[in-house]
């Protein structure tokens, strides 16, 4: 058996480095992310804006879950003072996020702003708070492992 047989069939332990994720705004998809990411391995919480935010180092993923709230410019305004390893917003694709509008007018700069990423998690055609969930950790799962994601097969 391979190194990675011994770890699917439970025969060997698996070394992961310390993740955290913050899921910003309490909605079904934010629920369904902790939940996700808890069995996963990650120190995962909510956020929502009134609580103080969490300390956010280099092991920590932001996911903005409603794109619809008005502190979505201050949250991300916050959250990108921090040397987060990746933070994104939830939303349709088609459509200009509202963050970088949001963000414009707060200051930030353009490479700050280049930081959120828009859409997240993998193209899978999720519909449901649960698969839109499982399509954002699918796609930070291979975003730390330097992995496009999908069916193309890095070597």
């Amino acid at each position: 058996m391979t190194d990675a047989c011994d770890v699917a069939h439970g025969g060997a332990p698996v070394e992961i480095e310390h993740r955290t994720l913050v899921a910003v705004f309490d909605s079904p998809v934010a629920g369904f992310l902790v939940r996700y990411a808890t069995d996963l391995g990650y120190a995962a919480s909510i956020y929502e804006p009134g609580e103080p935010l969490p300390t956010l180092d280099s092991s920590c993923d932001v996911v903005v879950t409603d794109h619809h709230r008005e502190e979505l410019g201050v949250v991300l305004k916050d959250v990108l003072a921090f040397p987060v390893r990746w933070v994104g917003v939830l939303g349709n694709p088609r459509h200009e996020g509202p963050h970088v509008r949001l963000l414009t007018e707060l200051g930030v700069s353009e490479e700050d702003i280049a930081r959120v990423h828009r859409p997240v998690g993998l193209n899978i055609g999720s519909r449901t708070p649960a698969e839109i969930a499982i399509a954002t950790i699918a796609g930070l799962i291979a975003d730390r492992n330097s992995r496009p994601g999908g069916f193309e097969f890095k070597v």
